[in-house]
């Protein structure tokens, strides 16, 4: 992913929402704190899907993590780290985060505060899951208990068209049990193409072609319980942006 130079551009970027072409921000989290999703999400999540039995490792996926700061308070949110003794390995819960923004994985990975349990690394989950499959060959695990996917749907449509979306979603299922999903709504859609063409760049390659449009979260759904062997199991709400908090299960 393309990083931002210091110019009067970028500094447009760094406060205009949907002006990062990749969803990319490099101060996203100034204007969409982790607080506005973990106010939604019960911190007994982990006890409730039933991955907490303390017998074997619980693996949980963060796609699109950014510079990290709500996989770190994601984590701290469903886990209670033991104060005075380590954790036995075998009762680890382990967070992997990763972003295809470089700049923003290195920004994360130097402020992690818990590198024994949660990692971080660049991917373009569009083009390669083989280091997904090899971190979870690393814990013995066939998939990840839970996968975080949030803010992320639209970037990848806009980017690589329909095909692309449902490509995301049935990679995501098909390693994770259960799959937490925030798709932009199309309204994030038209503000993002706007931004991009106010700052005098190229529109986005598939904006004008989509099929897939309006209730976005809704047709995700659909591909998820009748393509992905997924079903829809909770909804958290939606956040301070009106966006749907969906929780699917592997069935």
């Amino acid at each position: 992913m393309a990083t931002c130079s210091i110019s009067s551009v970028a500094d447009d970027e760094l406060n205009d929402p949907g002006a990062a072409p990749y969803g990319n921000f490099i101060n996203y989290y100034t204007f969409n704190p982790p607080e506005n999703r973990l106010s939604l999400i019960p911190s007994t999540l982990l006890q409730d899907l039933g991955h907490s039995d303390g017998h074997h490792a619980t693996l949980i996926l963060d796609v699109g993590c950014n510079s990290g700061e709500l996989s770190v308070a994601f984590y701290k949110h469903l886990v209670q780290e033991p104060e005075c003794q380590e954790e036995p390995e075998e009762r680890k819960v382990h967070l992997l985060g990763f972003d295809l923004d470089e700049t923003l994985i290195q920004r994360a990975q130097q402020n992690n505060p818990l590198p024994a349990s949660i990692s971080f690394i660049p991917l373009d989950v569009t083009k390669d899951t083989d280091q997904l499959q090899h971190y979870l060959d690393q814990h013995g695990c066939s998939h990840f208990h839970l996968c975080l996917c949030l803010a992320v749907t639209m970037w990848v449509h806009l980017n690589h068209g329909d095909a692309g979306l449902l490509q995301l979603l049935s990679r995501l299922a098909s390693v994770s049990q259960h799959l937490l999903l925030e798709a932009q709504p199309w309204k994030c859609y038209r503000s993002a193409a706007r931004r991009l063409r106010k700052l005098g760049r190229s529109d986005f390659d598939h904006f004008k072609t989509l099929k897939i449009r309006g209730d976005v979260a809704e047709q995700a759904r659909e591909h998820l319980e009748g393509h992905c062997g997924m079903e829809l199991i909770r909804s958290f709400g939606s956040t301070t942006w009106d966006r749907k908090l969906l929780l699917f299960k592997r069935r």
